[in-house]
């Protein structure tokens, strides 16, 4: 662990308690209001974290927050950086290192991504079962030792998968699974990309996700992630992609996976989910 990681655990720990974290939860643009739902909050601005990036949130200043969601201790890591944004793939290296130290045993990532099928609308949340990424890019290139030949044969660990979608069906949420295909951004895809990457199996793309999945797994963090479908990607429907409009479907989603996660996180401790 790199000792930036550890001076922020310490910070972290100072103001929130020593009791360990059961799990982490990181959230991107728009949907740092899953952080409103926790209890007994106690929140701690990466500025003041040692190795935390440097961003902004939607205007936000970006911040931790630990408290309790369902029944659950959490860490709430409210902003992420992407690739496109500091040419680091590694860039929440630090943060999820810091999760690990806390206790944490898996995280929840969640992002939006647009649709590469016509019959996977926005406003659908799909758990992320396998990702494509033929970037060449990798978080963990450079290190040295046995670990970095981190195993991806499965990344998205299917207990935790099922315990959401179980939570989803107890609250009529209706969700599905899928496969996400990562581009770095900033530009949206073309319509010839899109096609390929649907052809090649890809119901999702989006520009988060992936480099902090393999860094997650290179922790031995058990994975969940969540993707809000925000648009059609580029040729699936005729009209362009806009940003803001995105953004306005992940407004209207928002409450929806709150209830769906504040479910999810009853069912981590009642239902002890690490049990495979």
């Amino acid at each position: 662990m790199r000792s930036e990681s550890q001076q922020a655990a310490g910070a972290i720990r100072a103001r929130a308690g020593d009791a360990p974290i059961n799990i982490g939860l990181v959230l991107g643009t728009g949907l740092a209001a899953i952080g409103e739902h926790l209890a007994s909050p106690v929140s701690i601005p990466y500025q003041n974290l040692a190795g935390f990036p440097r961003s902004a949130l939607g205007g936000a200043e970006s911040e931790v927050m630990v408290g309790t969601l369902g029944t659950a201790r959490v860490a709430i890591l409210k902003g992420r950086v992407l690739y496109h944004e500091t040419r680091d793939m590694a860039a929440m290296r630090v943060p999820l290192e810091t999760l690990k130290l806390l206790g944490a045993e898996a995280v929840v990532l969640v992002s939006s991504a647009g649709s590469t099928r016509a019959d996977l609308a926005p406003g659908a949340l799909v758990a992320i079962k396998d990702h494509i990424n033929l970037t060449g890019l990798n978080p963990l290139t450079g290190e040295s030792g046995e670990s970095r030949f981190t195993d991806m044969s499965a990344p998205y660990d299917p207990v935790l998968r099922e315990r959401f979608l179980m939570a989803a069906h107890s609250v009529s949420r209706k969700t599905s699974e899928g496969v996400y295909m990562w581009f770095p951004g900033p530009t949206f895809e073309t319509a010839a990309e899109i096609r390929t990457a649907h052809t090649l199996g890809a119901d999702l793309v989006g520009m988060s996700l992936v480099p902090e999945v393999i860094l997650a797994r290179h922790l031995g963090l058990r994975v969940l992630a969540i993707s809000m479908v925000t648009s059609f990607a580029s040729g699936v429907r005729p009209e362009q992609v806009e940003r803001d409009d995105r953004m306005r479907v992940a407004g209207a989603t928002i409450l929806s996976l709150t209830r769906v996660l504040v479910k999810f996180f009853e069912i981590w401790v009642v239902g002890s989910p690490l049990r495979r």
